[in-house]
């Protein structure tokens, strides 16, 4: 029960993350855009986070999830384009010149913990080996996809602070908007599928199955519009959820399961030193994002 409520949260708050990040780059490329719900008119980052919400609904009702892999496969597609688009910026537009500090120590436990949560995909690998024709290819398919992620997470880092008035910054950002939308159901499948599990609904109750998904996506754009910081929150993500979910719960888990523990050697110190600096992690971490969310809500009350 403990490892899912960990894995569950977070992948509750990443696809809520991703909701924020749609509001966050369409109130970038329109800062005056307005809308009216409801007879009340809504500005800018949470018009959009509402827009991201209906959008995506269509594809939260797909109950099948070789057919949201499909639809997530757009994302890997997008993530490539990305990346070109951003290399495109630097070559041709704004060039590679450094700026800032080379060095930040009050940056580092933020630092840390987003580079935490950009390998937090754990709780979706359940999924994806159940639903996988030749499970036999699962371990090449992480190591795959893990150096694909790390090769794209060393050349670059977000798009918020690219020139918009730039042709290859607008693919980047424009491109950018799919990559969430395209993934906000695989991130919300496993929760859902607890849910309708836990609770006993019947497979082929599929009323009761679009309404539990429809009020999670419901639930997951309210959380949005009130905590509409993204970097903050993916830190927290990072910090608490990620580094206990994908560092010190897997490794508890295998010193209980093969027994190291018994007995001491290389393995089990190696093992120690892992679980010590997911600890410090989500200390250091999970304080420093608390205190960071904090204060933007000061400055935004």
């Amino acid at each position: 029960m403990i490892v899912s409520s960990f894995m569950y949260l977070e992948l509750y708050v990443v696809a809520t993350g991703f909701l924020i990040l749609e509001g966050d780059n369409l109130s970038n490329l329109f800062p005056n855009m307005s809308f009216t719900l409801a007879g009340v008119k809504v500005y800018g980052q949470q018009g959009f986070v509402m827009l991201v919400g209906l959008i995506i609904l269509p594809s939260m009702w797909l109950t099948d999830l070789s057919k949201i892999s499909y639809v997530s496969a757009t994302g890997v597609l997008a993530s490539v384009l990305i990346i070109v688009s951003v290399f495109w910026v630097g070559v041709e537009d704004t060039g590679f010149r450094a700026k800032g500090k080379f060095f930040k120590l009050n940056g580092i436990p933020t630092g840390v913990s987003l580079y935490t949560f950009c390998y937090c995909a754990h709780p979706v690998f359940p999924t994806l080996y159940t639903s996988m024709k030749d499970k036999r290819q699962f371990s090449k398919v992480l190591l795959l996809c893990f150096v694909l992620c790390t090769i794209s997470y060393g050349t670059m880092a977000v798009t918020l602070n690219l020139p918009i008035d730039k042709l290859s910054s607008k693919i980047a950002i424009y491109t950018t908007l799919v990559t969430p939308i395209a993934k906000y159901a695989l991130m919300a499948t496993p929760i859902v599928n607890a849910i309708e599990s836990s609770s006993g609904i019947s497979y082929n109750n599929k009323t009761i199955r679009l309404l539990i998904r429809t009020l999670f996506l419901i639930s997951s754009v309210i959380l949005a519009l009130t905590i509409p910081f993204f970097g903050y929150l993916m830190s927290l993500v990072g910090a608490f959820l990620s580094a206990t979910a994908s560092i010190i719960i897997p490794c508890l888990c295998y010193l209980k399961i093969m027994g190291t523990y018994r007995s001491w050697g290389y393995e089990l110190v190696i093992i120690i030193g892992i679980i010590l600096m997911g600890i410090s992690v989500v200390i250091i971490g999970t304080y420093t994002s608390l205190e960071q969310i904090a204060s933007e809500f000061k400055l935004s009350f």
